[in-house]
């Protein structure tokens, strides 16, 4: 069975993607799924919290499986993760940044590397979680292109709301012009900060657009908590964390990851 390919998403930055997508990458690890977990930010985040052995500047990863001028294949570059059942393909040093550039001024094909390069692995793996980069630039075009569905990560803020139109466009473009196939898994809202009044007026905001739009928004939010923030930086998922809290949070984001795969939650 090829596995389902999720993109998660938003331009910008520090809303919590590469913590949602470790936190994901355990509860499907748990549930006996076998997951790889691509790192498409420059910034590395999630390499830095998801191999199991520290990844070297020098080290051949993503860029080079994406760049014409390497040799190197996803299959070659993947490390394997701090859990049993999860592979990482990498990204540190500059190189991803590179790579970006070169997509930029890349002729006809340049959209789909990424999707080939996964589709050599694809029947390894039951799932594959994409973490892209805070942009909308050729590797989240890349991202989207290979991908079943895309999670939308945001804040109850105006700023992540605003930019919320500009990249169900983006989303729009690509399925039209890419990735037929291609949808909005979910929407989950990190980081809520459910005492205050701004944030939940901007949820129900954001539950209005998601209601006009047909976007399934997963209820309910994962609240801001310190806790989870500890256990991404310790490379542990919130069931090791060893707390009733982290291990109520954890469950949390098992069920929006069934919902996300289209399963009973």
């Amino acid at each position: 069975m090829t596995a389902q390919i999720f993109a998660l998403c938003n331009q910008k930055g520090g809303v919590g993607k590469s913590t949602t997508a470790f936190q994901f990458a355990r509860s499907a690890v748990l549930a006996g799924r076998r997951v790889l977990a691509v790192d498409l930010d420059p910034q590395g985040n999630l390499t830095s919290n998801a191999t199991a052995e520290p990844v070297e500047d020098d080290q051949a990863g993503l860029a080079d499986a994406l760049s014409s001028r390497a040799t190197e294949t996803i299959r070659d570059v993947i490390v394997p993760g701090v859990w049993p059942g999860l592979d990482v393909v990498p990204t540190s040093g500059v190189t991803l940044g590179a790579v970006r550039d070169e997509l930029t001024i890349a002729g006809a094909g340049r959209e789909v590397r990424l999707r080939e390069a996964l589709a050599a692995v694809a029947d390894d793996y039951d799932l594959i979680l994409i973490d892209c980069a805070p942009s909308l630039d050729q590797l989240t075009i890349n991202a989207l292109t290979a991908a079943q569905g895309v999670v939308v990560v945001t804040h109850a803020k105006k700023w992540s709301l605003d930019g919320l139109s500009q990249l169900l466009d983006t989303i729009d473009s690509v399925k039209s012009y890419y990735n037929q196939a291609l949808r909005v898994a979910g929407i989950v809202v990190n980081q809520y900060e459910e005492r205050t009044v701004g944030a939940q007026q901007w949820l129900a905001d954001l539950e209005g657009v998601a209601e006009t739009r047909g976007l399934p928004l997963l209820i309910p939010p994962i609240p801001k908590r310190v806790v989870i923030s500890d256990a991404t930086e310790a490379s542990r998922g919130l069931d090791e964390w060893g707390s009733a809290e982290a291990a109520a949070l954890g469950v949390i984001y098992a069920g929006h990851l069934a919902s996300i795969e289209g399963e009973p939650s």
